[in-house]
Parts: structure tokens; C-alpha cells; sequence
């Protein structure tokens, strides 16, 4: 096989997971949509957590051209991406106990808000805990992960129990367990993550269904521009001065 072969098949991989994600998940990607929606239009603002690879989706909406401006990154030290050294450390720390509390408590995220938190597995301490805390701080919590994992895997918090069990809608990414979708002849492992690329478009699509709730209720969506067209950086500015206590990556 060759390694135009591989690349090909990879495609063919993702978009077969990306018409699932479509196709199964459009329900659970209105109401998503709609809890956005509303918190948009009720005065409040929406937070975008996750750890490890899984932080790569929540960065995709947060200040981001063609996107809503209010959507905040929920950052906990150490999580974010593969900077922290060793990088091991990031997937340690999603199994620490108090983490998300502390992080919660000292951010501004309040009742009739909503967090998405992004955890491909879902089992961790790490995103159940934020899910369980989020929604007794009242916020909705919209939750982006695989229903193929707890079946699959044991729960590493306390309760036994996944992110999916503290969610108000649950966005199934349909990736399989292990995150791998090829193998080949002389490869020892499987190989070719998708979960970002499935991730990536549920969550779009579920700001793309925000932006058109709102616009259907007559609410013009608090949307940014990119940069780099002409007059992208002052129509951001009179976004962000409108909507500035409600945006936090700014301060």
C-alpha cells in the first residue's frame, strides 16, 4: 500500500465520520444551538473547555474570524495543548480530584451561562468534575465526546460515572476507542486520529446553529470578522467595546 493509499483512505475515514456526525447528531446540534442561543440572548456567555488534544476544538471557537465573539476559553493550568513540560504532565492532571472546582470558582463563568466542555473519552476527573460543577453553579453544560468509550473503559472519577451523564445535550463524536483510524502492513500500531477533525465540526456546527437561532429571533449574532480583510479590525472593535463585560479574553 502505498502512501498516497493511506492519505486517501484517511479522507475517505474522516467523511465518513463527518456524515454520521451529521446525520445522526443534527437533533443534539439544534438544541445545542438553541442553549447558545439563549444564553446569547438572556445576557450571558458561553465558556469552551478541554484538555490535552481536546483543547484544540474549544481554541477553534474562541476569538475566532466568523465566529461568535462571546465564547470564552475555560483555561486550567497545565491542560492546554502539549506547551506544558513535560507533556505528559497534561494528561496527569486530568485525573486530579478539586482541579475544576478551584478553576470554576475563581472564573467568571455564572448561573444561565453555558460551558462546553470537549473530552474525547469522557472518563477523566477532570471533565466530569467541571460537568458536575458547572451545572450546580447552574450553567448548561453541552458536552462533546464518544458514547463509545464508557462502554469500553472504566471511569477515573470517583462516581463511576462519564461526562456524558452530567450534560444537558450530548454531541457523540462516533470516533471508536483508541482514536486510530488505520492500519497497514509493517505498522505495528493503528494509526491517523480523526477526533479533532469530527470535533472540530460538531462544535462549528453547533455555533453555525446559534447564529441562526438568534438571527431567527431577530438578535444580530455578536460576530467577528477576519483580520486580515479591510475594515475586519474595527468592526471587531465595536464588537468587542459592545459586548466587553461579557468577553474575557481581551482583559
Amino acid at each position: 500500500m502505498t502512501a498516497g493509499d493511506l492519505a486517501e483512505r484517511y479522507f475517505d475515514a474522516a467523511i465518513g465520520l463527518l456524515t454520521r456526525a451529521r446525520d445522526e447528531e443534527a437533533g443534539r446540534v439544534a438544541e445545542a444551538g438553541r442553549l447558545i442561543a439563549g444564553a446569547v440572548e438572556a445576557g450571558g456567555r458561553v465558556f469552551a473547555f478541554g484538555a490535552g488534544h481536546s483543547s484544540l476544538p474549544a481554541q477553534d471557537i474562541v476569538y475566532r474570524a466568523g465566529g461568535l465573539a462571546l465564547v470564552n476559553l475555560l483555561s486550567v493550568p497545565g491542560t492546554v495543548g502539549v506547551d506544558v513540560m513535560p507533556a505528559v504532565l497534561g494528561s496527569a492532571l486530568e485525573r486530579v480530584d478539586g482541579l475544576a472546582g478551584a478553576v470554576l470558582d475563581a472564573s467568571p463563568a455564572r448561573s444561565g451561562d453555558v460551558l462546553i466542555i470537549i473530552s474525547l473519552s469522557g472518563r477523566n476527573a477532570l471533565p466530569v468534575e467541571m460537568a458536575l460543577n458547572a451545572r450546580a453553579l447552574g450553567l448548561k453544560v453541552i458536552g462533546v465526546t464518544s458514547l463509545a468509550y464508557p462502554p469500553s473503559t472504566t471511569s477515573r472519577h470517583a462516581s463511576g460515572t462519564y461526562l456524558k451523564d452530567h450534560c444537558d445535550v450530548v454531541l457523540d463524536s462516533k470516533i471508536a476507542v483508541g482514536d486510530a483510524e488505520l492500519e497497514a502492513d509493517g505498522v505495528p500500531s493503528r494509526f491517523a486520529p480523526a477526533s479533532t477533525v469530527v470535533t472540530c465540526a460538531l462544535v462549528q456546527a453547533a455555533v453555525a446553529a446559534a447564529v441562526g437561532t438568534l438571527a431567527g429571533h431577530g438578535v444580530t449574532p455578536p460576530l467577528l470578522r477576519s483580520g486580515n480583510v479591510d475594515g475586519g479590525h474595527d468592526w471587531n472593535g465595536r464588537v468587542m467595546d459592545e459586548y466587553r463585560d461579557r468577553i474575557f479574553y481581551r482583559h
